[in-house]
């Protein structure tokens, strides 16, 4: 029976699971990640019993913070990120009871033993029963050094009790990330580490799986018998905003592709696994980033385009260019926009061309997958409009999450004629509910022992392979300093969608990319 009280389209979709009492240390926890997302996280999984009744939140960083500072600094962040979610001040002291704090600098190997102290002392107050997460929420040239002073002081010796999160990226290119994993393996079981990229932990993202492998209809269709080319888009309207140090020694590419659109793409282009547990989906995974190349590896800036945002209008109002942004160099060579096609040598993909894209300062924030279908062999209907649209299937990671599928239906009257019309899903309408944030289900899958979602270390070493082409050709030395020229870096006015390059990059196949 269900109560006025519940919402009856979200009837049966809770199976709550509550992970084993722990701790789970924050380095970083001063830093704007903590404060925008972690902390909001771990907080809505209190508000909703998602935590066990013992869990403990060990915030550490170099300031010298007071239990009392911190846990004051963590409700200022609540209050300016997510101060929908507060609720009762009662509700808060309870969770406020939960949070304590360590100074620590990360290159200071008494200040772990200090902390392997505190945190002895925590599990017998709080019954966490030796229990620890680490989470590794620093600047990425701090992961390797973090990881070997943790093993140093003994606090990632048992894998059955320790696990290690870490933020992405992982590595600056092929062989920084190979170092890595080396550094990490030699402290750390491979089954102790959860490289965390949140948009795995997107609903809509995981989406992807069950629409392929839970109906029966499409996955006769997803093969390259019946399509044509599949276009992944992530873009962005803001611009580097306060990670003008981090952006500019990365770039698009490394900041996006490496990590975010490869995943989506590799959900989009794998196999059925033989199982939803831990390895099963990242096997799948894997092999699809060890079979997939740039289309044309001889000639990059044929198959690669980058380009930097010039001065242009958001929302109506002017923007500057990305060399005119507070604490960027003027003289900066970092692209800001990729658009990429990618081939995928297997039987299930041979021939279909995947384009990737994603930018800063285009015209619209938008993160979706566009299935494109091939035409009829033969058109025996005419269309309203010039030229018959193929079948389009797109997944919507965001905004306006949901599924959509266009096909030709015949237009009301006497004679025979077509247009495009369009079946919709969306998301909150269905469930009565808005998605939850990512970063919710990944904190909640790595304190449970589930590492199905996070990235492990040979899929993190197949992705970078597969960028290292292009970071090759772009980061050439100039002619006449040992090396060839590198494609030259386009510019885009802000508040477009790219440079006009990106849309030769289809024109030359006769295809273009999706109006968004």
């Amino acid at each position: 029976m269900v109560t006025l009280a519940e919402n009856p389209l979200r009837v049966g979709l809770n199976q709550e699971r509550v992970p084993d009492p722990c701790i789970l240390v924050q380095f970083g926890a001063s830093g704007d990640l903590a404060a925008r997302k972690l902390i909001p996280a771990y907080y809505r999984l209190f508000v909703q019993r998602r935590l066990p009744p013992e869990f403990t939140l060990v915030g550490v960083a170099r300031r010298d913070w007071s239990h009392e500072i911190y846990r004051d600094k963590m409700r200022a962040a609540l209050e300016e990120f997510a101060p929908q979610d507060l609720g009762p001040e009662a509700l808060w002291q309870d969770f406020a009871r939960r949070l304590f704090y360590c100074r620590l600098d990360l290159g200071d190997a008494e200040g772990y033993l200090r902390l392997k102290q505190f945190l002895g002392q925590l599990d017998e107050e709080r019954g966490t029963r030796g229990n620890r997460v680490f989470y590794l929420a620093v600047a990425p040239d701090f992961y390797a050094q973090a990881i070997q002073q943790l093993g140093a002081a003994g606090l990632v010796a048992d894998p059955a009790k320790t696990r290690v999160v870490i933020e992405k990226p992982f590595g600056h290119d092929l062989t920084s990330a190979q170092e890595l994993n080396r550094i990490v393996q030699r402290i750390c079981q491979e089954e102790q580490v959860y490289r965390i990229d949140h948009y795995l932990g997107k609903e809509t993202v995981q989406n992807l799986l069950v629409f392929r492998f839970a109906n029966t209809i499409f996955e006769p269709l997803w093969n390259r018998n019946y399509i044509d080319h599949v276009q992944i888009t992530v873009a962005e309207t803001v611009g580097v905003e306060d990670r003008a140090g981090y952006y500019d020694a990365a770039g698009a590419l490394r900041d996006m592709v490496q990590n975010h659109l490869m995943q989506i793409y590799c959900l989009t282009a794998m196999e059925p696994p033989v199982s939803l547990r831990s390895d099963g989906v990242r096997n799948e995974k894997t092999k699809v980033l060890q079979a997939t190349r740039l289309a044309d590896l001889r000639n990059v800036a044929a198959a690669a385009v980058r380009a930097q945002y010039g001065p242009g209008w958001i929302a109506g109002k002017p923007v500057p260019g990305y060399r005119q942004e507070p604490n960027v160099n003027p003289n900066s060579q970092t692209p800001t926009y990729v658009a990429l096609k990618l081939e995928c040598d297997t039987w299930r993909w041979q021939g279909v061309p995947f384009y990737l894209r994603t930018g800063k300062r285009l015209a619209k924030k938008v993160s979706e997958v566009a299935i494109y279908f091939k035409q009829v062999p033969l058109s025996l209907f005419p269309s309203a409009a010039r030229e018959v649209s193929p079948n389009i299937l797109v997944l919507r990671i965001q905004p306006n999450e949901g599924i959509s599928l266009r096909f030709e239906a015949k237009m009301p009257g006497p004679e025979i004629r077509t247009r495009s019309v369009e079946m919709d899903f969306r998301y909150g309408t269905a469930f009565g509910s808005s998605t939850p944030d990512a970063y919710e289900r990944l904190l909640l899958d790595c304190l449970l022992g589930d590492p199905t979602l996070f990235t492990r270390a040979d899929e993190v070493e197949a992705a970078w392979r597969v960028v290292t082409p292009v970071l090759s050709a772009w980061e050439a030395q100039p002619e006449g300093n040992g090396g060839s020229a590198a494609p030259p870096l386009l510019t885009y006015e802000a508040g477009t969608w790219g440079p006009k390059a990106a849309e030769d990059l289809l024109a030359q196949s006769g295809r273009r990319w999706r109006r968004l």
